[in-house]
C-alpha cells in the first residue's frame, strides 16, 4: 500500500489549499493548546475549497461535547485525539462524532507500550508521535523507526498506522522504509515558523513520498 500524507498544524489557507494541490490526503489543524492552534473561524477559513482532502482536527483534552461542536462547525472528517487518550475515550468521542476518530500514542524510548493493541482496536487510526515533556506534538523530534517496527507490525490490525514526529522531506523515505506506516504526518518538519508552511518543503516532502512509491 502506498503511504498516504497529511500535512499538519495548517494555520493559513494558503497553505492548506498547496496542501491539497499537491496531493494530500489530509490536511490538519490544531484545537488544542499551542503555538498552532486555531479558533472555529479561523478552522473553517483554513479549510475553504481544499479539494478533496480530507479534514483532520486535532484535540488535547477537550470536552467531548466541545469536540463534537467544533467537528461538526467545522465539518471534520476526523478527529485526532492527543493527550494520552484511552479507548473509553475514543468511544466517548463516538457518541458525538460520525467520523473517523484517531488516537495518538505518544512513545518514549524504543518500545510500544502495550496499550497500542487496545487502541488499534478502538481507534480507526492510531498516531505514532514521540513523547516529549510539556508538549502533545509537533515538537520535531522522531522515532527509532527500524527498533519500533516488529512491535508496529504484530500490533497492525484494520486500523490505520499514522507515523508523525520529525519527518522532514530528507528523512521521510527512511521512515517509509523502516516502518511502512499507511500515513506520513508532517507539520514543523515543512515550516519556516510554527504554523507557517514553507511550499518549497511541501512540495519536496510530497515528492520524497512518491520517489519511495515509485521504487517500492
Amino acid at each position: 500500500m502506498h503511504a498516504r500524507i497529511k500535512f499538519c498544524g495548517m494555520t493559513r489557507h494558503a497553505d492548506a489549499s498547496f496542501a491539497s494541490e499537491i496531493g494530500a490526503s489530509y490536511i490538519g489543524a490544531v484545537f488544542a493548546q499551542g503555538p498552532r492552534q486555531v479558533t472555529v473561524d479561523s478552522a473553517r477559513k483554513i479549510f475553504d475549497s481544499i479539494g478533496g482532502a480530507l479534514r483532520v482536527g486535532v484535540f488535547g483534552t477537550n470536552d467531548v461535547r466541545e469536540i463534537g461542536r467544533v467537528a461538526d462547525a467545522v465539518e471534520l472528517d476526523v478527529v485526532q485525539l492527543h493527550a494520552d487518550p484511552t479507548p473509553d475515550d475514543v468511544h466517548a468521542v463516538r457518541s458525538s462524532f460520525g467520523g473517523d476518530v484517531w488516537a495518538a500514542l505518544r512513545i518514549e524510548g524504543s518500545s510500544v507500550s502495550n496499550s497500542i493493541e487496545e487502541l488499534v482496536d478502538a481507534a480507526d487510526g492510531v498516531v505514532l508521535d514521540a513523547k516529549t515533556p510539556g508538549k502533545l506534538g509537533g515538537s520535531g523530534k522522531t522515532l527509532p523507526w527500524h527498533e519500533l517496527a516488529p512491535e508496529i507490525t504484530r500490533a497492525r490490525t484494520g486500523s490505520l498506522i499514522i507515523l508523525a514526529g520529525g519527518l522532514t522531506p530528507q528523512n521521510v523515505g527512511i521512515a517509509l522504509r523502516d516502518l511502512a506506516p499507511d500515513v506520513v504526518d508532517v507539520s514543523s518538519g515543512v515550516e519556516e515558523s510554527p504554523g507557517a508552511k514553507d511550499h518549497q518543503l511541501m512540495r519536496d516532502f510530497a515528492d520524497s513520498v512518491g520517489g519511495m512509491e515509485r521504487f517500492a
